[in-house]
């Protein structure tokens, strides 16, 4: 439940471009469709996708962390994994599992990115269930694990002698192309009402640098 006497408090140190520019962006997110990033072992990948996530409104990113710890890099990122909810699966023997049964629990189907003989081409999916794309390590992909647990395979059509992209490139043409079509779509893909005002308070407070001052003062005028 939000404070709406404590976030009316916080707007007062947040510029009216700055709060227009969040219901703006809110507007624009969905969680029709989510990231999946398995065992990313360079940061300027990992980083560059979750700035593309943010870049075409994808509001949350799963991040199985099994062989590397993977970090943000700040310079790729260019602070969008401030506004994104980042979930990290790390503190079990069973991290890909538990992302995967996290997100059926949810709805998601499984897609997972491979150039796989059996996958959909990008402009035949079908963007009418909710779909959490997985994008594997550098160089051998999507786990079998993963792959064997999958719903789904999705491939980008390439014509060249190169048989793959990097991850990064491949998640920017993959997230583009169908937020692209579900916007255009008559698919429920906006958050709810009570998502949009979760994260419009949740932004107010990461907008505002002396934060933790500020509560503080306000809990000791309140109370």
């Amino acid at each position: 439940m939000i404070d709406t006497q404590f976030l009316e408090y916080l707007e007062g140190f947040v510029s009216e471009k700055r709060k227009e520019t969040f219901k703006k962006v809110l507007e624009q997110r969905t969680r029709h469709f989510t990231v999946v990033l398995e065992d990313i072992f360079q940061p300027h990948n990992s980083s560059a996708v979750i700035r593309s996530c943010d870049i075409f409104g994808v509001q949350d990113v799963h991040v199985i962390q099994n062989k590397y710890s993977s970090r943000v890099s700040r310079h790729v990122a260019k602070g969008s994994q401030k506004w994104l909810d980042i979930k990290k699966y790390n503190q079990s023997a069973n991290n890909t599992q538990d992302c995967l049964d996290a997100l059926r629990k949810d709805g998601y189907q499984i897609i997972a990115t491979t150039p796989h003989n059996e996958s959909c081409m990008l402009h035949e999916f079908d963007i009418n269930k909710k779909s959490a794309f997985v994008f594997g390590v550098e160089k051998e992909g999507v786990s079998e694990y993963t792959m064997n647990q999958s719903d789904g395979f999705l491939k980008i059509p390439m014509v060249g002698f190169t048989e793959s992209l990097n991850i990064s490139v491949a998640a920017a043409i993959i997230l583009q192309d169908i937020t692209t079509k579900l916007r255009a779509s008559d698919i429920a893909w906006k958050l709810t009402t009570k998502e949009k005002e979760k994260l419009y308070f949740d932004w107010v407070q990461k907008s505002i640098k002396s934060i933790q001052k500020i509560t503080e003062r306000y809990n000791s005028e309140v109370l």
